[in-house]
């Protein structure tokens, strides 16, 4: 069970007397930080060193954790540092689930990966039973999280997620920290997909200062907030008002304003007005290939194409190249192949992979 606080097996203590604290093996070290802080501060943390995998965070007041240390922190700025002298905590879902005298066929059954995002444990339930339960227990294994969230897959034009509170507060609401860039988003509303944070954090790593990019299908920035960060002039183009919303919101949080110009429009229209020529393309829809067409309009000579696909495994990476290729010729224009990639696994069978291209 969570630590509410002092009392339950956990002391404070000053950190003068920390280092002396951490010196004693039979003594556990934790650092107290405000709940909204958690994700970045275990980023800190592992950064540093001083992340202590092995324990899990807990709840510590109304709105803050503890999170276990195996040293002093020098970098990171915490509340305070506490002593925990408490049993270890569980390690895993399973461990949890047995705790609750789940039998090993149920837990077989139970999901095998989840995901943090902010506050938000948000997880596939697949046929698990008693889906409350393991709520609860991944409530317990996360203590920086306050709702889990049963993700159901993604609908419609706007790519809307179907969502199912099962256990916590049920704010579906939150901010994630990834390498740094902040995402405010609400979950409920908005799909996000933590099997994609690699590519985002290539992408921001990939462009170059004053490159003038345009994101066809940027969404809350998943791709134009780290690229922007990186120093990049970006076009950002959503139709969704609920993830425009949050785009306009987390150019803001992210210090990047002044170097996103957001239209909540299609991208086709954008296009069509006639805007200067770019020197990247991203099209991070699932179906961008229909998209082609007006990519590579806004696509100056010599500038470089990110073009994102579902495709059977099968016909991997045959068929978006082949689809890039022929709309290429269409447009008159040349294709030079720099890099493909999978992303994650999509569905059985379909992969979700990326083509970098240079365009002359």
């Amino acid at each position: 069970m969570h630590n509410d606080g002092p009392g339950d097996g956990t002391e404070r203590t000053d950190s003068g007397d920390a280092e002396a604290l951490a010196d004693d093996d039979t003594r556990e070290l934790a650092v107290v930080v405000g709940k909204p802080r958690a994700e970045t501060v275990i980023d800190a943390l592992e950064t540093e060193g001083v992340y202590d995998d092995c324990r899990s965070v807990q709840s510590w007041d109304n709105d803050g954790v503890a999170v276990p240390v195996t040293a002093p922190p020098e970098t990171v700025e915490v509340r305070e540092i506490v002593q925990q002298v408490g049993q270890r905590r569980l390690r895993t879902l399973a461990d949890h689930l047995r705790q609750r005298g789940w039998t090993e066929a149920e837990i077989d059954a139970a999901p095998s990966s989840w995901a943090v995002v902010g506050s938000v444990v948000l997880v596939a339930m697949g046929e698990s039973p008693r889906p409350a339960e393991v709520g609860e227990a991944l409530l317990a294994l996360h203590g920086e999280a306050d709702t889990v969230l049963a993700r159901h897959g993604i609908s419609g034009a706007h790519r809307e997620p179907d969502v199912e509170v099962i256990a916590g507060e049920g704010d579906t609401e939150t901010v994630h920290t990834e390498h740094g860039t902040e995402y405010a988003l609400d979950l409920a509303e908005v799909m996000f997909s933590p099997g994609n944070e690699a590519e985002r954090v290539r992408m921001g790593e990939y462009v170059e200062q004053d490159e003038r990019v345009l994101d066809m299908f940027a969404g809350i920035g998943y791709f134009t907030l780290p690229m922007a960060r990186a120093g990049a002039e970006v076009t950002a183009v959503e139709r969704n008002p609920t993830a425009f919303r949050y785009l306009v919101e987390n150019t803001k949080r992210n210090g990047v304003d002044g170097l996103v110009h957001p239209y909540r429009a299609d991208c086709r229209a954008v296009v069509s007005t006639g805007i200067d020529p770019v020197d990247r393309v991203v099209m991070g829809y699932y179906e961008s290939w229909t998209y082609l067409d007006s990519a590579l309009d806004a696509l100056a000579s010599g500038g470089t194409l990110h073009m994102h696909e579902t495709t059977p495994e099968k016909l991997v990476f045959e068929r978006p190249i082949e689809r890039l290729e022929d709309a290429a010729t269409d447009a008159g224009r040349s294709v030079e192949l720099l890099d493909r990639r999978r992303v994650k696994s999509h569905s059985e069978g379909v992969a979700h992979v990326v083509v970098d291209a240079r365009v002359e």
